[in-house]
């Protein structure tokens, strides 16, 4: 076994309200301290993430990096092995896969062992990337089987005023002003031109250039933010 310097520990879960209490009290048994664990809370398919980039800046040649699981360190397949090969090549790094003891560079192996092990990096830096994508499916399956049932993404809808439409028809003939509108109707300004312009349709009105520009702001921001609920952090 080759003497190792410092013992760091990466921890990383999907999202904020997912729990890595497991991750630490495993990697906290190894003699890491709370000092020197880095956690992320953020999706593994890159590594654009604050905590380990830190953790990369303080690793030093002879130092030992203890991780959970090999889809903890990241779930794309090219960059776990990139990142693989950065660490325990560039730095000088040993690296410790607590659940698969094969992936421990502290071992001395020879040609078989290491041919074992860079195998055993290589299957399950697929089964990581493919539980991703696999993930993913699973949630735009799940999505398209809500809205069939008719269920609702996003905030829920704006109650309109029941004299919303007079309060449009007052404000287009300037008899108030767009800002005594938006108060009466609780509304913010792209809101209410949003609903104004829905009025304009339903009474067969030509809309105004300034009432078309709105709406179609409106639309684009609402598919944005239907493509962000369905991508997979």
């Amino acid at each position: 076994m080759k003497k190792p310097g410092k013992a760091y520990g990466y921890i990383r879960v999907s999202s904020t309200d997912q729990n890595e209490d497991r991750q630490v009290r495993e990697i906290k048994k190894r003699g890491v301290s709370v000092n020197n664990l880095f956690v992320d809370k953020q999706s593994g398919k890159d590594f654009d993430r604050a905590q380990y980039q830190a953790l990369v800046k303080k690793l030093r040649r002879g130092d030992v990096l203890y991780i959970l699981s090999i889809d903890r360190l990241g779930r794309n397949y090219e960059e776990i092995q990139k990142q693989w090969r950065f660490l325990t090549g560039n730095k000088g790094v040993d690296i410790c896969v607590i659940d698969m003891p094969l992936l421990d560079t502290r071992s001395e192996q020879d040609l078989l062992g290491t041919f074992i092990a860079d195998l055993a990096l290589q299957i399950l830096s697929f089964v990581a990337e493919n539980e991703r994508i696999n993930i993913r499916k699973r949630q735009e399956q799940g999505i398209a089987a809500a809205k069939q049932r008719g269920v609702k993404f996003g905030r829920p809808g704006l109650e309109i005023p029941e004299d919303f439409q007079r309060i449009v028809e007052e404000w287009r003939q300037k008899n108030i002003s767009l800002k005594e509108a938006m108060e009466r109707c609780g509304m913010s300004k792209a809101t209410f031109y949003r609903k104004a312009a829905c009025v304009q349709k339903a009474e067969g009105c030509s809309e105004t250039e300034e009432y078309q520009q709105t709406e179609e702001q409106q639309e684009t921001a609402i598919q944005q933010r239907i493509a962000a609920q369905q991508e997979i952090t």
